[in-house]
């Protein structure tokens, strides 16, 4: 006779997927970046802009960070300077579209100050997975 109730069968859990934070203003932006990573494997969380960034890096530190640089609030810079000084090993890639004035020269100002990698805005999804995969091991297969 079986029991009614059974023990549920243990299902081991295979290697944790790399996790990679969006921060960003543009939420159709954030959500564009946030299907790509995730379709290529990678776990995500979200945050609109630097502060909130800092405060999910601080709870819940991600393998990754992807950071705008023109954001409300607190830009991308200072997002940058701050986990620089409370995580200085975690990865950074920086983009931004900039403004009137072009995006280089923030991303030069991002490079600077410690980011891993800069992607100026517009970029494809293959230039964003190949700046992601210098930085962390790609997910393995479920």
């Amino acid at each position: 006779m079986q029991d009614s109730q059974s023990t549920p069968e243990f299902v081991p859990s295979g290697p944790a997927r790399p996790r990679i934070l969006v921060i960003d203003d543009d939420t159709e932006l954030r959500e564009l970046l946030v299907r790509v990573l995730e379709s290529a494997g990678y776990e995500t969380s979200q945050a609109t802009n630097g502060v909130e960034g800092v405060r999910a890096v601080e709870s819940e530190p991600p393998d990754l960070v992807l950071t705008d640089i023109v954001m409300p609030e607190q830009e991308g810079i200072e997002t940058i300077l701050q986990l620089r000084a409370s995580h200085a090993d975690l990865p950074v890639i920086a983009m931004s579209g900039g403004t009137r004035f072009g995006s280089g020269d923030y991303l030069k100002i991002a490079e600077r100050l410690g980011a891993s990698v800069t992607l100026a805005k517009p970029f494809a999804p293959a230039d964003l997975m190949a700046a992601v995969s210098r930085l962390l091991p790609m997910p393995s297969s479920v």
